[in-house]
């Protein structure tokens, strides 16, 4: 009688101008660069019994289980990497529309902050984080927020409309704020 033995697994491509370093193992988990045109990006992925191993210009995420808890974890790495390895070839950039209608708003970047002022005629600057790496940049009306990390970039794009939230004013009057008008997907 023959054991048939079942696994499961997903294959993420490295581009040519990309490369890729696997270290480590599946207890401690798995330290992922990437190194490309627009710099650099690392990440730790771990999960038991899920192995990552390269291959020339392949990475293979699998399991030797089957249950649709390790197949969606191994989508989730999959996403990971990719997202990995298209930050550091093309970036991430996400773009916000300054509106206002009562008070105009100036909005500039000192150091690791955005600095929002005259927000609804308010004396105190409003301010929000920068996260990581991220770039901040102000071009009349708009903001754009550029990262090699997907998750920097759509934490400090988060953080810049948060700040400009409304409270105790009707929504469907005030609309003033920064919003997120364009996302890297």
């Amino acid at each position: 009688m023959s054991f048939l033995h079942t696994f499961i697994e997903r294959v993420v491509k490295i581009p040519s101008d990309v490369s890729v370093v696997v270290e480590g193992d599946d207890v401690k988990g798995y330290l992922i660069k990437a190194k490309g045109p627009l710099g650099e990006n690392s990440r730790v992925l771990k999960f038991r019994e899920i192995y990552i191993e390269k291959f020339n210009n392949l990475i293979k995420i699998y399991s030797n289980n089957t249950k649709r808890r390790y197949r969606a974890m191994i989508g989730t790495f999959a996403g990971h990497l990719e997202n990995l390895i298209k930050g550091v070839k093309d970036g991430f950039e996400y773009r916000l529309k300054i509106v206002y209608s009562h008070f105009p708003i100036k909005v500039k970047v000192e150091k690791d902050e955005v600095i929002i002022e005259n927000f609804l005629g308010e004396t105190v600057p409003r301010k929000a984080k920068i996260v990581g790496k991220t770039k901040v940049e102000v071009k009349g009306q708009e903001v754009i927020v550029k990262s090699v990390d997907i998750e920097d970039a759509g934490q400090t794009a988060a953080n810049i409309e948060k700040a400009t939230k409304i409270k105790r004013k009707d929504p469907r009057v005030f609309q003033d704020g920064i919003y997120i008008v364009k996302k890297p997907w």
